[in-house]
């Protein structure tokens, strides 16, 4: 389970997954997370409140550096778009799929 595992950190240098590599991953992911040209994945959750949206953004922030993996936070009042993807690859990464598990468990 991706949400039991840690993330490591990524030094560059290898590449991202590829698509076959990707399709177990997504598949442990809860439903509304989508993979955008198999180089990043988002998923966005809306909030009864604005102030809900941004303790949840919070809890992110916190989760991030917990794990040292820090998405796009996208704030539209009540709507938080999360962005995942590895910048030093420039495309996923298994830490990209931890945080997203991570992220639904905040909820």
């Amino acid at each position: 389970m991706l949400n039991k595992k840690t993330c490591v950190p990524c030094k560059g240098g290898i590449p991202p997954l590829t698509a076959k590599k990707i399709a177990p991953f997504l598949k442990e992911l809860s439903v509304g997370w989508t993979l955008i040209e198999n180089k990043q994945i988002e998923k966005s959750y809306t909030f009864p409140t604005y102030l809900e949206g941004i303790a949840f953004c919070n809890k992110v922030a916190e989760l991030s550096e917990a794990e040292g993996h820090h998405p796009f936070i996208h704030i539209n009042y009540k709507e938080v778009k999360i962005i995942l993807f590895t910048h030093k690859i420039n495309g996923l990464h298994e830490n990209d799929f931890i945080v997203a598990s991570k992220c639904d468990l905040l909820i």
